[in-house]
């Protein structure tokens, strides 16, 4: 059953117009990523989602009300939908408590000691429990964020609007704010998601929407439309992001065919010799680190993802491995693989969820 229905919305803004005739029909539970290029109207879509904009035409169905209705309690269904914007948008004159429990408490009329329990509970889920007391002014970017995704999470709403929620954040936040969200989408939660981290959305999406033309101008799995889009925009955009990926299932993996498949790749799309040689140093260090945190009885599951963009001529790379939390880049004492690593790749991040480590980097 549909939990949430567009029919026929548009939107323009004086003779621009933004959305023309947008049909949608989202399940309970399902995760749906929003891509596509500036001013594609994405953005717009979830505002009137929220009623933050007013369509033009059509209607918008919520759990089966209508939010777009002349006499709806546009109020009262909204409380359905949590929204995180791109600039957190938290109370700088409120602490990370107050922040938490203010809607709670003066909107759903909730206990303040029911409301800071369950504060509580969220800053410890996202690993903010210890700045339940601090204000934001003091928070990095990333912690921000992670504290509006708990402030929509108070109101248990039924689905959550991401607005291109990382895309304010340092490149050395953006992770802890996806963790965050991945942890999200292992629930039933229902999730809408306007984003431009491409190696997130086909992670996590059940469907993917591109956005162009004033509308869903494309629309299918991760693997229909980063693999094999079929329409003539949607594979122009696609293109500016270029994939090489490799799984790891034993130890006496082939290391050989690892670095012929990165040199390939790098030459395919231009990157020069030094480029491509140390992406195949960053991979091999980083994959060795890892097995040695596997136990030698335990499967190996490892799985290597290659990002290179052509607009910004810049490599991402990452590496998720199953078992007990590793992080490489924060033991005692560096090896030399990760002293090599850490002299040639930027941004090097590491998170740990549901049993898997994650780490990502950039050339």
């Amino acid at each position: 059953m549909s939990f949430l229905e567009v029919k026929e919305i548009s939107k323009s803004f004086g003779n621009l117009k933004v959305l023309k005739n947008v049909n949608l029909s989202v399940k309970e539970g399902e995760k749906i990523v929003i891509i596509g290029g500036s001013g594609c109207g994405k953005s717009v879509f979830l505002r009137l989602l929220e009623r933050l904009e007013e369509p033009d035409g059509g209607q918008i169905y919520i759990d089966g009300e209508e939010i777009t209705a002349k006499n709806a309690d546009v109020d009262r269904i909204r409380l359905k939908m949590g929204m995180v914007f791109q600039n957190f948008r938290l109370f700088s004159h409120l602490s990370v408590m107050e922040n938490l429990c203010l809607a709670p408490v003066k909107v759903l009329g909730m206990q303040k000691n029911e409301a800071e329990s369950k504060a509580l509970d969220l800053l410890r889920q996202v690993g903010l429990v210890q700045k339940a007391n601090d204000y934001p002014a003091v928070l990095s970017g990333g912690q921000q964020q992670r504290i509006a995704i708990c402030r929509s999470l108070m109101m248990d709403p039924k689905v959550i609007l991401f607005d291109e929620p990382t895309s304010a954040l340092d490149p050395t936040m953006v992770g802890e704010v996806l963790a965050v969200m991945r942890m999200l989408a292992k629930r039933s939660l229902t999730m809408i998601i306007v984003t431009h981290e491409m190696n997130f959305a086909r992670e996590i999406a059940d469907r993917i929407l591109y956005f162009d033309e004033g509308g869903i101008y494309e629309e299918g799995t991760p693997a229909e439309i980063f693999d094999a889009p079929k329409k003539e925009k949607t594979i122009a955009f696609i293109r500016k992001f270029k994939y090489f990926s490799f799984d790891i299932t034993q130890r006496e993996f082939d290391l050989m065919e690892l670095q012929g498949g990165i040199q390939i790749f790098g030459e395919k799309y231009g990157m020069d010799h030094t480029h491509v040689y140390r992406l195949q140093i960053c991979a091999e260090e980083l994959i060795y680190e890892m097995l040695h945190s596997v136990p030698e009885d335990a499967e190996v599951r490892m799985h290597l993802d290659i990002r290179y963009s052509d607009s910004a001529k810049k490599t991402q790379f990452y590496l998720s491995s199953a078992g007990e939390k590793y992080n490489p880049f924060e033991q005692d004492e560096d090896g030399l693989g990760i002293t090599i690593l850490k002299s040639v790749a930027e941004n090097l991040k590491f998170s740990h969820s549901d049993g898997k480590n994650q780490m990502e980097g950039q050339l």
